[in-house]
């Protein structure tokens, strides 16, 4: 009989015989096992998760294997949740398509979750063939969810509500995610009036709503500018057994508040958030921002402070958000020391966290200074991003500083291949490429044409 180890390589990638007899393997149902190999101390999912977006996880999945290591389901189950919760998409559909073709076990939850995959990295049609391709035996409530999830994301009214139909009639539509799913649709497609009517059904079908139920319909409310049926909303909301109000519910009220003009009542929502947020630093990150918007730097401050106290430590999105916050608010000043002190302690240099300031600084007309910010980076060997670059020409471009904003995109495109997925925005190439067509020899103008093609499509220059 052949061997687990050899039958997983076989399946899942080109491995070839004449590589086996080196492996000693051993089967089980439900775990991969070779000869355990001491060497190793680090698991799969510290070597996957420090990996560009680019690179391939099926010889990663396997060399693990080859090496003699120990293989499970449920930890491949929470490499795929990680990268999906990372958006990188691609990489989780590999690790289920591998999971799939090997002889672990792939529930239908496995299942669901490689559908949702495909329609996010290959498209809805790949996602409906995928979904046609199953037995009726594989096509529980949880398969039917994850294609309306497809339907939801693209955007498909009609085929959303007709899909969801077929849900109830065969029984599938058991879950508050289905009619949650719905009501983001309807939301998103200008249809909030709707949103209500979805949760009304909802609870007529003896599906209780969850926290999330309740913050999209009453989002729904407020963008109608009916607060008062929001507000009917939460207090029904609060008096659900099966709900415990967090500081996210709170946090989403004080949002409707802030936006609405009612400064008292965000406040007060403002408060209950803070009691609920515990070590949260998303929940301090929340805050931060919603302080930003009523323009209250003191508790902007207090709070950043609580967060270092509070939290094990501050990472870049935090770093983030505070200087957003401060950006927000025309703190400029503060925002450099913020920048000054994650230069002083970050292990890698992302650039997100100087790009808060560079906006900043090409918000306020300061189009020089954020030049000289970013060239000083470049001085200290740090390879910027492309949108970097591009963040300073689009500023350049605002002062009508032609000459710089060509300057600082061919900077950008010079560097890339640092972000392969970054694209710039159209009206900044049509302005640009417009005025070198105008300004520039022929030399110039090809080259520059030519280094776009990386980055949009040939049909699309204009």
């Amino acid at each position: 009989m052949a061997s687990t180890l050899l039958r997983i390589l076989t399946k899942t990638h080109n491995f070839t015989i004449t590589t086996a007899p080196i492996l000693t393997r051993t089967c089980h149902s439900h775990t991969v096992t070779a000869k355990p190999n001491r060497r190793f101390n680090n698991n799969l999912f510290s070597r996957i998760s420090p990996l560009g977006v680019d690179t391939s996880l099926v010889p990663v999945l396997d060399k693990w294997v080859q090496e003699g290591n120990q293989l499970e389901e449920t930890e491949l189950q929470r490499i795929v949740r990680d990268l999906r919760s990372h958006k990188r998409y691609s990489q989780a559909l590999q690790v289920s398509e591998w999971m799939r073709n090997s002889d672990l076990q792939f529930s239908v939850g496995d299942r669901a979750v490689q559908l949702n995959l495909i329609g996010r990295v290959r498209g809805l049609e790949a996602a409906e063939s995928y979904f046609n391709s199953l037995s009726d035996e594989d096509k529980i409530d949880k398969i039917y969810g994850s294609l309306l999830n497809c339907y939801v994301r693209e955007g498909l009214v009609d085929k959303s509500v007709s899909h969801m139909q077929k849900m109830k009639e065969m029984g599938f539509a058991t879950r508050a995610l289905n009619y949650n799913d719905l009501m983001c649709l309807y939301k998103s497609s200008g249809q909030s009036e709707k949103v209500p009517e979805v949760l009304s059904d909802m609870k007529k079908n003896g599906i209780s709503p969850d926290s999330f139920s309740y913050r999209i319909c009453m989002k729904a409310y407020a963008e109608r500018s009916d607060l008062s049926s929001m507000e009917s909303i939460l207090q029904e909301m609060k008096s659900q057994p099966n709900i415990t109000m967090d500081w996210i519910s709170y946090s989403a009220v004080a949002n409707i508040y802030i936006k609405a003009g009612l400064k008292e009542k965000a406040l007060i929502y403002l408060k209950k958030c803070e009691e609920k947020i515990s070590k949260d630093a998303v929940g301090y990150n929340h805050l931060i921002s919603h302080y930003a918007s009523l323009g209250n730097k003191d508790e902007m401050m207090r709070l950043w402070g609580l967060q270092k106290t509070e939290c094990k430590k501050h990472i870049n999105r935090d770093y983030i958000t505070m200087m957003g916050s401060l950006v927000k608010i025309g703190e400029l000043e503060e925002t450099e020391k913020l920048l000054t002190e994650w230069e002083s302690s970050c292990h890698r240099y992302d650039f997100r966290v100087p790009n808060v300031l560079l906006i900043g600084y090409c918000q306020k007309g300061m189009i020089e200074n954020a030049e000289e910010l970013l060239r000083d980076i470049v001085k200290r060997g740090k390879t910027p991003v492309p949108s970097s670059w591009s963040i300073i020409a689009a500023g350049y471009l605002d002062k009508d500083n032609m000459e710089k904003a060509f300057e600082c995109m061919k900077e950008a495109l010079a560097v890339q291949a640092e972000n392969k997925l970054w694209k710039p925005k159209p009206s900044l190439i049509s302005s640009i490429l417009n005025w070198v067509r105008d300004n520039r020899n022929v030399d110039e103008i090809e080259a520059f044409e030519k280094s776009l093609k990386n980055v949009i499509p040939e049909n699309k220059e204009t």
